[in-house]
């Protein structure tokens, strides 16, 4: 069941009527950022590539992950934990752009482009972080 809350703050003789499902709504359909990313390592540089609907999110979660010794691309931590934070930078390298339809899943737009600058750029091995599938 849907839980339909409101709440009225009186200002100067007037109710304002504030729909917490409506908020709530509007803020999972807001758009943030998504595409593919890229972290790199200045010193050697090695990539890491992934993908996501909220980029913005997806690398601080990386942020700390790889600052609290639990990111879950090993290596990628171990060159962390060697070369310190300041040698580690965090780029978009494409971005999707919203379409019309406000109800579009764009989880599969996303992988696919994921895909494809996995293919482009190789991070694999001496060039990157990624594992081959």
């Amino acid at each position: 069941m849907k839980e339909l809350i409101n709440i009225r703050f009186r200002k100067e003789k007037e109710f304002i009527v504030i729909n917490k499902s409506e908020i709530r709504n509007n803020y999972k359909k807001a758009l943030t950022t998504m595409g593919v990313y890229q972290v790199r390592n200045l010193v050697n540089g090695k990539i890491f590539v992934g993908s996501s609907k909220n980029i913005p999110a997806r690398i601080n979660r990386h942020k700390f992950e790889l600052r609290y010794g639990s990111e879950n691309v090993a290596e990628l931590q171990d060159d962390y934990n060697k070369y310190g934070e300041d040698k580690f930078i965090y780029e978009i390298i494409d971005e999707l752009k919203p379409k019309e339809d406000t109800e579009y899943n764009y989880t599969e737009d996303v992988k696919v482009l994921e895909e494809l600058w996995i293919e482009k750029l190789q991070p694999f091995e001496e060039k990157g972080y990624n594992i081959r599938k």
